[in-house]
C-alpha cells in the first residue's frame, strides 16, 4: 500500500472509531483525566480541599413523642449536624425555622415527595407538571431553610413506561426545573433508587452529562446500590456529580434467602458496604458535598444514639 493510501486508510478507521456507538455510550462529556473528574496526582501542586462530613438523618427516624424543637434538640445532643425533612412540607415553615434556631440544627437538604406518585417520567404531561411544580416548591423551601439541595427520583420504569421513554422525558422534565433551580440557586440531586431506571454508573453519568447543568446532579445512596453492583466503583464513575450522600445497609445474603426487601434488616456496618473502601473512594473524589444522611429505620433516643456512633466510624474511615 502506498503512503498516501495508507494514511487515507487510518484516518477513515480511526473517524469509525471516535463514533461508534459504544464510544458514545462510555466516553464522558469531559476527558476522564481532567481535574473534575479524577483526584489530582501525587506530584500535582494543587492543594485538595479537606473531605468532612457532618451527620443528618430523615426526620420521620425520630420515633421520640417531642415537640418540633424538642426533636431537633435531642437530635443535637445525640451528635447529629441535621436533619432532612420531606417537602413540601406539612409543618409551617415558621415553625421549623423557630425550631432550627432554638436547637442549632441543620436543614441542609430536603426530599421531594411527590416523584413517587407524580413520576417526571409519566407520559400524561399533566402528571409531570405536578412533579415539577412540587418540586419547584421544594427548591424553595430548601433555599428559606438555610439549605441546598432536593432530593428528587428522576423517573420510573415499569410495564407502561418504557426505559427509552423514561429516558426522554425525564430529561425534559429535569431541563423544565432549571429556571427554578437557577431562581433559587439551589440543587436538584437525582437519587438511585429501586426504579428500574439508570441501572449503571455509566448511564448515570451520562444522564446528568446530557442535561450540562452545574445544579443538576445525584444524591448517591450508598446502600441502594448493593442490590446492583458495588458502590465504590459508582462513587468513582460519577465523581464530581454527587451533591449529596446517603447511607443505609444491605444484606445480599438475606435478599437472597429470605426476599428482596429484607435485605435492608441489618444494621450499619453489619451488611455487606465494605466501609473503608467505600470512604476512600468518597475522599478520592475529594467529595465536597459536606453531608452523610442516614436513611434507616428509626427509633428512640437509645437507637438513634447507636447510629450516630455507626455513623462516627464510617466517616472515620475518610
Amino acid at each position: 500500500m502506498k503512503k498516501r493510501d495508507f494514511l487515507k486508510s487510518a484516518a477513515a478507521i480511526a473517524g469509525a472509531t471516535a463514533v461508534s456507538p459504544l464510544a458514545a455510550a462510555i466516553s464522558p462529556s469531559r476527558p476522564v483525566t481532567s481535574a473534575t473528574d479524577r483526584p489530582s496526582a501525587g506530584g500535582d501542586d494543587k492543594p485538595k480541599q479537606k473531605v468532612a462530613l457532618k451527620k443528618s438523618l430523615g426526620f420521620g427516624m425520630v420515633k421520640e413523642e417531642l415537640s418540633l424543637t424538642d426533636k431537633c434538640k435531642l437530635l443535637r445532643d445525640l451528635g447529629f449536624d441535621g436533619v432532612e425533612l420531606n417537602s413540601p412540607v406539612d409543618i409551617p415553615l415558621a415553625e421549623i425555622l423557630e425550631a432550627k434556631a432554638k436547637s442549632g440544627i441543620e436543614l441542609p437538604t430536603v426530599v421531594n415527595k411527590d416523584h413517587w406518585k407524580n413520576p417526571l417520567s409519566d407520559p400524561n404531561p399533566d402528571v409531570r407538571r405536578k412533579c415539577i411544580d412540587s418540586v419547584a416548591k421544594s427548591l424553595q423551601e430548601v433555599r428559606a431553610m438555610g439549605g441546598d439541595t432536593v432530593l428528587v427520583v428522576p423517573g420510573v420504569v415499569n410495564e407502561k413506561v418504557s426505559y427509552e421513554q423514561a429516558y426522554i422525558t425525564a430529561q425534559q422534565s429535569i431541563r423544565e426545573l432549571i429556571p427554578f433551580a437557577e431562581e433559587t440557586g439551589m440543587q436538584i440531586a437525582l437519587e438511585n433508587v429501586w426504579n428500574n431506571f439508570l441501572l449503571s454508573p455509566v448511564e448515570a453519568k451520562r444522564f446528568v452529562d446530557e442535561i450540562n447543568h452545574p445544579l443538576v446532579g445525584w444524591y448517591f445512596d450508598i446502600g441502594n446500590i448493593l442490590r446492583y453492583g458495588w458502590p465504590e466503583q459508582w462513587i468513582r464513575t460519577l465523581n464530581r456529580r454527587i451533591m449529596k450522600l446517603h447511607i443505609k445497609e444491605f444484606s445480599r445474603e438475606l435478599m437472597n434467602t429470605k426476599g428482596l426487601w429484607e435485605g435492608f434488616k441489618v444494621d450499619l456496618l453489619k451488611g455487606d458496604n465494605n466501609w473503608p473502601v467505600v470512604m476512600q473512594a468518597v475522599g478520592e473524589i475529594n467529595h465536597q458535598g459536606g453531608w452523610l444522611t442516614a436513611e434507616v429505620p428509626g427509633g428512640d433516643r437509645n437507637h438513634l444514639r447507636q447510629i450516630s456512633t455507626q455513623m462516627d466510624e464510617i466517616i472515620s474511615y475518610l
